[in-house]
């Protein structure tokens, strides 16, 4: 299945880190965080790559260009300012009204895409999110009035759920994206979701995303440790 990465935004929270390369180019243990991810889908026998680019899309086609994959990579320049969803449109005409996977070019899991897909498969809407518990910023107090409970320093929140990215999406979703100025995560959500066709697949393992410097430093030393959480088993 094509597998869309949305790779075209500022970074800007990384700071002077994203001055000189896009974000989805960060390396996490000697190689950009985007290739992490394009392993994993690979690893699942989705290996058809369209990748929206944007900020400094000179910088990722130079390194597709310099580096040879047994992957179909295909490289879009969606526009400086172009938002999520109008990125995601643009590639929309080149998926030959199949239906497709859709990232952001700067997280990782050990989501599993082939529960994702049967899930997706069997409710029947147009559009599938991948739910994840983010990790807590701070130490997580279980009180009892002004007993604590239990004490965890930053844990993943048992409590709500957030998008994760990892959505698989049919053809017929992008017709709720009408220009390049949409985001993906606003006006087509909302309106998939009042239609009663947006689904979420929940998923309770490992979830990074890059926001911040200390995203990399985490994720960095995640791949230290050896056996990266987000590779599969």
């Amino acid at each position: 299945m094509r597998v869309i990465i949305l790779a075209g935004g500022f970074g800007t929270r990384l700071g002077e880190v994203t001055d000189l390369i896009p974000k989805p180019m960060v390396s996490v243990g000697g190689k950009p965080i985007i290739i992490h991810l394009m392993e994993h889908f690979a690893s699942y026998g989705h290996t058809q790559f369209h990748i929206a680019l944007g900020y400094k899309a000179n910088v990722i086609e130079k390194y597709f260009n310099e580096h040879s994959f047994e992957w179909s990579i295909n490289l879009h320049d969606t526009g400086l300012h172009t938002a999520t969803g109008g990125r995601a449109k643009q590639i929309s005409s080149s998926l030959n009204g199949e239906k497709c996977f859709l990232t952001y070019g700067d997280g990782l899991s050990n989501v599993d895409l082939s529960q994702l897909e049967i899930f997706h498969n069997n409710h029947g809407g147009l559009a599938t999110v991948t739910a994840v518990h983010p990790a807590a910023r701070f130490g997580e107090l279980d009180l009892d009035g002004d007993r604590v409970l239990s004490f965890e320093e930053k844990p993943q929140l048992q409590t709500g759920w957030i998008n994760g990215g990892f959505f698989l999406l049919e053809n017929d979703f992008f017709k709720y994206i009408s220009s390049d100025s949409i985001m993906l995560e606003r006006e087509p959500l909302e309106s998939a979701t009042k239609d009663k066709n947006l689904f979420a697949f929940k998923h309770d393992g490992f979830w990074q995303c890059m926001d911040t410097r200390r995203d990399h430093s985490l994720l960095e030393e995640l791949y230290k440790q050896g056996n990266p959480p987000w590779q599969k088993k």
